[in-house]
């Protein structure tokens, strides 16, 4: 067959556009199991189907759930986590990504559930288990997966300079942090003076509890801190994404067409995290996403959307106000995160506007 002729059988290939929900309450997750005669067969599954062309993905997510398992989500937390599309080779698939938060009672009322009102089994797995590869799914799923990771609270540095009266700024830098810092979080390291090296790897090892977010970059400040990684195990498990600033990311679509030039701006080990600010840059981070994807590289598992409000550091810069970023949220094919004058206690109202997770600095210590 000619390469055109395998082209037009390509662009021929039915895309079939699926809903799914990922349902839990609390770290409890609900999975189904595929029958062996099915595609993608012996494999647990996250419950959803195929979107009617008359509705929504919202829409066809309550649907899906209501008909396979009987839980009526409408009256849930039903955030968007983003859409992804997977070429399986006989089937391709566009998925649009919903999580699903149940209340105590709905839980209760379904947790002994074995199997759903389609007869397929039903199991409720610990969400760690889950993340950890414990249970075999799809290979779409696996950005899904990496989403899922994203913590409800991510805490970014102080940079150096609010350390100035310090007579060692560097050790009050690492001090503050390793004091206060909160357990087991997660925390973007954001350090850009080249005299801050050595502090960053210092700090993962005084905080092995800590997951971290680097800068792509690794020319500075982190290359000794990488090199630092490749030597301790444990401190290359800490790190959890590389972050893309705005700049970056807009870089990286101006030069996509020139793929060498793209591969030297982007980190190919680790999944990432970009910074949005506008329509154009969450297009760019779509655009990136997709290619990632298409790679078989390590997923963009979020976006920081900023700034949602006024903050102190950037006092004179215009924030989007709620509405806005919501409008903004919705455009994406990632998880957004808010950034800009939030304080954890406002995870409820980023879920209500479409967000899975807030950022800051004064206010996660």
């Amino acid at each position: 067959m000619s390469s055109k002729a395998n082209k037009n059988q390509e662009s021929q290939k039915a895309i079939v556009n699926v809903a799914v929900a990922v349902i839990h309450h609390k770290d409890q997750y609900l999975l189904g199991f595929r029958d062996a005669a099915q595609h993608q067969g012996n494999r647990y599954e996250f419950v959803g189907g195929k979107i009617d062309n008359n509705e929504s993905g919202e829409q066809a997510v309550i649907r899906e759930v209501a008909e396979e398992t009987g839980i009526a989500i409408q009256n849930s937390t039903v955030v968007k986590l983003g859409r992804l599309h997977h070429d399986y080779g006989d089937k391709q698939v566009s998925l649009q990504v919903y999580k699903v938060e149940l209340t105590t009672a709905q839980y209760e009322q379904y947790k002994h559930c074995q199997y759903g009102l389609e007869d397929q089994a039903l199991v409720w797995v610990n969400k760690l288990d889950l993340l950890a590869g414990l249970y075999a799914l799809p290979a779409a799923n696996k950005t899904i997966l990496g989403w899922l990771s994203v913590p409800t609270t991510i805490a970014i540095t102080y940079p150096l300079t609010h350390f100035n009266t310090y007579s060692d700024p560097t050790l009050g830098w690492l001090q503050y942090h390793q004091e206060n810092l909160m357990p087991e979080s997660w925390v973007y390291i954001r350090v850009k003076e080249v005299v801050s090296e050595d502090i960053v790897g210092r700090l993962m090892r005084q905080r092995p509890d800590i997951s971290v977010i680097l800068s792509h970059d690794f020319d500075h400040p982190f290359s000794v801190t990488e090199e630092l990684i490749v030597e301790n195990k444990q401190t290359s498990q800490q790190v959890v994404a590389h972050h893309l600033t705005h700049t970056t990311l807009m870089q990286w679509s101006d030069t996509i067409q020139d793929s060498a030039a793209s591969a030297q701006l982007i980190s190919h080990t680790h999944p990432l995290i970009v910074s949005c600010h506008d329509a154009a840059s969450i297009s760019a981070a779509n655009r990136l996403a997709s290619t990632r994807l298409e790679q078989k590289l390590p997923p963009v598992i979020g976006a920081f959307l900023s700034p949602v409000l006024m903050t102190q550091t950037h006092p004179h810069a215009e924030s989007l106000g709620w509405e806005t970023w919501s409008s903004l949220a919705q455009l994406a094919d990632m998880p957004i995160i808010g950034l800009g004058g939030l304080s954890p206690k406002m995870i409820d109202q980023a879920l209500t506007y479409g967000g899975i997770s807030v950022a800051g600095i004064r206010q996660f210590y």
